[in-house]
């Protein structure tokens, strides 16, 4: 299957001489979810920005579709919608006006039912007579989304789309864009909250410094990257681990009564069966015991720690 978006060697250079993204190679699937990770600075609405046409290229080959995104612009822009961070919208105008004009801004004729069909779907119809200032920050990112879908994109962007959001918010939210992917549009997400990319991507990209450090499969990187931890609930706080138990690398937790051994699940041996030989060697005994596996968020840290 052909990329919908195919990025080579992209690098964006600023006048200043600080460098927003080098090298970057990244091919885009069309109707997946895609979420884009990475810390603050790290060039995720750079590279944002170029593909949408906002930020202009130093190096690199970018197309839409086959399309370059600066030779065929018109075309390329039309097949792109996009949610920024801020809120740009004129607080005086009202939802229905605000919408319909930017379908009106890519030449797409006149579609009262389509706007009505979108602003429900973000439970914006009962909002659609008000102006932008009276509503809620949340209210205002749902506009922000109708606006980019008033032209029936087939890609849609969204930078940050539930920064500010409440949580019972956030999860409406998520589940706009399921739909979205589900009727075939193609959804590339940067997030600062890691659980919205466990919850909803199909591939997981982390860029840090303006490269791409790891592009995965969501499923496979956790099972390849991520790690489980056995935590045993003493029945009697520890100060230390004792100096016998030291080769199973453990950490003391909960105020010293609970002990976390990390292990790797594809390793032929996890060293379980010889810890608690260890534990029960040592006089130690615990009351319970749990099995805990990485998220998404700590595989991120990790590599972002690495790559640092």
């Amino acid at each position: 299957m052909e990329p919908i978006i195919s990025i080579t060697d992209l690098s964006k250079v600023y006048d200043s001489g600080f460098r927003a993204l080098g090298g970057v190679n990244l091919d885009i699937r069309p109707g997946e979810i895609f979420a884009l990770l990475g810390p603050n600075g790290a060039g995720k609405t750079t590279l944002i920005g170029i593909v949408c046409g906002l930020v202009r290229r130093t190096t690199g080959d970018v197309r839409v579709d086959g399309r370059d995104i600066d030779r065929d612009y018109r075309a390329v822009r039309a097949m792109i919608g996009l949610v920024p961070q801020e809120l740009t919208t004129d607080a005086f105008e009202t939802v229905w006006a605000t919408v319909n004009f930017s379908r009106g801004l890519f030449g797409k004729p006149s579609n009262p039912a389509l706007i009505e069909r979108l602003l429900r779907e973000l439970s914006l119809w009962e909002k659609k007579d008000s102006t932008i200032r009276t509503l809620s920050g949340g209210m205002k990112r749902r506009v922000m989304i109708a606006k980019a879908l008033a032209h029936e994109p087939q890609i849609l962007f969204l930078d940050e789309p539930t920064a500010g959001v409440d949580v019972e918010l956030r999860k409406d939210m998520w589940e706009i864009v399921r739909k979205l992917a589900q009727s075939g549009v193609t959804i590339i997400l940067t997030t600062h909250y890691i659980e919205e990319a466990e919850e909803m991507a199909d591939r997981i990209g982390i860029i840090n410094k303006g490269e791409i450090v790891l592009v995965e499969e969501k499923a496979k990187l956790i099972a390849r990257l991520g790690r489980k931890q056995l935590v045993l609930h003493l029945q009697s706080r520890l100060d230390t681990v004792p100096t016998s138990l030291e080769r199973h690398k453990l950490a003391l937790a909960g105020d010293g009564r609970n002990l976390v051994f990390t292990y790797d699940t594809r390793a032929e041996r996890t060293g379980i069966t010889a810890l608690l030989t260890d534990l029960a060697t040592a006089g130690i005994r615990f009351s319970d015991l749990e099995t805990r596996e990485s998220s998404l968020e700590d595989i991120f840290v990790d590599l972002v720690r690495s790559a640092s």
